[in-house]
């Protein structure tokens, strides 16, 4: 559940290659023009872009911009539940050009209190899984009755502020700011470092508005947690890209991921882990810029597969690729994978997703999430990338990838061992298809089995 006020962007792109003759401006010849929710809007759509129901509370005008929002919610699967506006759609075009925004052009006028909300604004709410509100400013999070229903509200709520609006509502399990928020709305000066401001103010903020914790974002420096205890967290990202093209919507992929994370039962040190992660790796996938080409699945990995693949292959290398489910990482995963990585000079694991799993082990599996399950496996020194798909096969990745060998364990070798699927299709590009050594014993259903029996004896043994 999303709360907050919702804008609409235009990024109008192009290219400067001259002056205005009038003004000392330059001029920009426009190639491209996309409309997005901004704000809340926009914090809607990346909670809906990890693969979650998502409604959204918001104030929408009668006019045009408004049915446009309206319009562009819907098509991302946002289920949109308006408060009436009064006034015009607040609009904020951005004129860009060599990956840079020239100038913010901003439309609608000063912000109209909307109307109380109706019993289906406040039925949901009181349904929600975890509550966002993304505050920008324009007065909706003033609303005497919605704040009474956030106040209400069972579900953990994640408040992102704005330095405008009044506080969160007391009991909220985050609030997001980042660090010139921070010092806006406790008045800090900012003495000493980065980091000790943001721990000074951070207590401070959680005191005044009696939430449960603050975590203060502070860009290519992650993010640090003020919590009950007097050591605050800090939490670095996992890495820095090259180059930074838009920063816009990092604080909104942000606190969306954290609400999701607390949504599904995840501690708080642990939902702000997972958000630090989300928001580099949005950033470095180019930022609102760049939405229609961000991965839908970022891996752990800073080099992308095919960036990987790339440089591999113009450097005269050997592409080594390997998948399955690797449901619960053990030895003789790891015995396959340090096989297959000296078979080449890089290996790209092409990790089943938690949906296509299910359909291949059943509905109790996976056991751990793809998230968890891509993160160990890059961790490895044998693994330099992980793709997750989610057919049942990894048919479509690797005719992407193009591997120069496919691996797999050696329960697909000798007589009567099946035949590999993938066979025929790597062929067509004169890859080859291999097998390797595994150790036997081993495997995520019989460890999954085995600590059942275990359990099941100990239950009994307690009886």
């Amino acid at each position: 559940m999303v709360v907050g006020d919702a804008l609409l962007d235009r990024d109008v792109t192009g290219a400067v290659s001259r002056v205005c003759p009038d003004a000392p401006v330059p001029v920009l010849d426009e190639r491209t023009a996309v409309d997005r929710p901004g704000g809340a809007g926009l914090a809607a759509l990346l909670a809906a872009a990890q693969e979650t129901e998502v409604a959204l509370v918001t104030g929408l005008a009668d006019d045009t911009g408004g049915a446009r929002l309206a319009e562009l919610l819907a098509e991302a699967g946002v289920a949109v539940y308006p408060m009436r506006l009064p006034g015009a759609t607040a609009e904020k075009i951005r004129l860009r050009a060599g990956g840079q925004t020239l100038l913010r052009l901003d439309r609608g006028g000063d912000p109209q209190p909307p109307g109380e909300p109706s019993e289906a604004v406040l039925a949901v709410l009181s349904r929600a899984r975890a509550i966002l509100v993304s505050d920008y400013g324009r007065g909706l999070v003033r609303q005497p009755g919605l704040r009474a229903a956030l106040a209400e509200a069972t579900a953990p709520v994640v408040w992102d502020p704005h330095p405008r609006s009044p506080a969160a509502v007391a009991g909220a399990r985050l609030t997001t700011p980042n660090l010139a928020e921070l010092r806006q709305l406790t008045g800090d000066a900012g003495a000493g470092t980065a980091v000790s401001t943001a721990t000074r103010a951070g207590h401070e903020l959680r005191r005044r508005w009696r939430v449960g914790a603050v975590a203060v974002t502070m860009g290519p420096d992650g993010a640090v947690l003020c919590h009950s205890g007097s050591t605050p967290l800090v939490v670095p990202p996992p890495s820095s890209p090259d180059r930074v093209e838009d920063t816009c919507g990092a604080g909104d992929r942000f606190a969306a991921t954290a609400a999701l994370a607390l949504g599904d039962g995840a501690l708080v040190s642990e939902a702000v882990d997972a958000a630090v992660a989300a928001a580099s790796a949005y950033v470095a996938a180019g930022g609102a810029a760049g939405l229609h080409r961000e991965p839908p699945r970022p891996t752990p990995n800073a080099r992308t597969a095919e960036e990987l693949v790339a440089k591999v292959r113009a450097d005269g290398g050997t592409v080594v690729a390997t998948g399955g489910c690797f449901d619960i990482l053990h030895a003789g995963h790891v015995a396959t994978l340090q096989a297959a990585r000296r078979l080449g000079d890089c290996l790209v694991v092409c990790l089943n997703s938690d949906r296509s799993v299910r359909g291949l082990k059943g509905p109790e599996r996976p056991v751990n999430p793809d998230s968890d399950r891509a993160r160990l496996l890059a961790a490895l020194d044998c693994v330099d990338a992980v793709v997750v798909f989610d057919e049942p096969t990894p048919h479509r990745v690797l005719a992407r990838l193009r591997p120069d060998v496919w691996v797999k364990g050696g329960d697909y070798a000798g007589d009567g061992g099946p035949e590999l699927p993938e066979a025929g299709l790597v062929e067509r590009w004169g890859g080859r298809v291999v097998t390797v050594p595994y150790l036997a014993g081993r495997s995520t259903t019989g460890t999954i089995s085995a600590a059942r029996q275990r359990g099941l004896h100990l239950v009994k043994g307690a009886i």
